[in-house]
């Protein structure tokens, strides 16, 4: 691989033993390890102007304010000032979050290369992200695959939506049967809603309404 300048951010000590010896394992360089955001975007600002830049940039989403003992999304500002300084940086986000709009923002919204969640597995998932790196490629975790995979089966028009939105929302579905009737967003009859449901929980190999509300919870589309 031809990672040499390597930057960690992360807090926590059990967290950055399992990220040094998972790098140690490839055989690459011993990174530079940062427990603060200000002081890793110092270092950043500093190896530019040293032109000796890092190269891959592996960061914890959340670290604890020591004010307030509550944990606090700096990473994401971490993410922003780095591609800032440097927008060809290789990111690697390594995280106990799993919502996959969280993620899906991580991507698209702030560039990143790759996420592996804090997990059973996680060092292999590291392993696989950093070679996937060195191809010049994107990492995506097994479960944002399998997400986008499902919702790759069914397209969810804005009636579908509706459905369950309201169907979290506690409505039954005569009621939601004449909410889309009122508001004009046929079918709507509470036959035409049955079915609609029963399309979209086959189409995505569910049994009950509430992992259809659970996965567009999770996708963000309700």
């Amino acid at each position: 691989m031809q990672f040499e300048n390597i930057l960690i951010v992360e807090d926590q000590d059990v967290a950055n033993l399992s990220l040094r010896i998972t790098l140690e394992s490839l055989q690459l360089p011993r990174p530079l390890h940062s427990y603060h955001i200000d002081h890793a975007i110092a270092l950043l600002t500093k190896a530019i102007t040293d032109k000796r830049p890092f190269d891959l940039l592996i960061t914890d989403l959340y670290f604890e304010d020591e004010r307030t003992a509550k944990q606090l999304p700096d990473g994401m500002q971490l993410i922003r000032k780095a591609k800032e300084l440097q927008p060809w940086l290789k990111i690697l986000v390594f995280s106990a979050e799993s919502k996959v709009m969280v993620i899906r923002r991580l991507y698209d919204e702030l560039g990143i290369d790759g996420y592996v969640r804090k997990a059973r597995g996680d060092a292999k998932e590291l392993k696989d992200a950093l070679e996937q790196f060195s191809l010049n490629r994107r990492f995506y975790p097994r479960e944002y695959r399998s997400l986008g995979t499902q919702e790759n089966q069914h397209q969810f028009t804005e009636h579908d939506k509706a459905i369950v939105r309201l169907l979290n929302e506690g409505y039954t579905q005569q009621e939601i049967a004449d909410w889309l009737e009122l508001n004009n967003m046929p079918p709507y009859g509470l036959s035409s809603v049955e079915k609609r449901l029963k399309f979209m929980r086959t189409a995505m190999s569910f049994s009950k309404n509430q992992q259809l509300i659970g996965f567009c919870k999770d996708l963000g589309l309700i």
